[in-house]
């Protein structure tokens, strides 16, 4: 039986896609023999890019067990060299929803954003 160390060393690429996509990580402990993975994503794309993590590990699923759940309403942080587009790209995996962005977190000129600033990613 794999330990706790392990099997999060093993499914650390998931973790990475994790943070990537926006996951909350809610539970991230040892569950009998398997790694419990669970948290909330804001979107249904990071949901996929990580179930496409976990299946290039392990498509059986022999010793995870992974849920996540789609949340809208989460936030993120702007950083330096972030723009409304990139922030979509990243979380919704298509620039175009910059505008989506903008309205859920009343920013009347998406152009305008600032490193420190929280959006609301619907």
């Amino acid at each position: 039986m794999a330990s706790f160390d392990e099997l999060k060393a093993k499914y650390n690429a998931v973790l990475e896609t994790g943070h990537d996509v926006g996951l909350n990580v809610q539970n991230l402990n040892l569950e009998g023999d398997k790694l419990l993975i669970r948290g909330v994503v804001p979107s249904e794309h990071g949901k996929n890019e990580l179930w496409d993590a976990v299946k290039a590990i392990d498509a059986n699923l022999a010793d995870v067990i992974v849920d996540i759940n789609v949340q809208s309403g989460l936030t993120y942080e702007v950083k330096s060299g972030d723009t409304l587009s990139k922030i979509a790209k990243r979380f919704y995996g298509d620039a175009s929803h910059y505008p989506a962005i903008a309205k859920a977190s009343g920013i009347d000129n998406p152009d305008l954003i600032k490193v420190g600033q929280v959006v609301t990613l619907p």
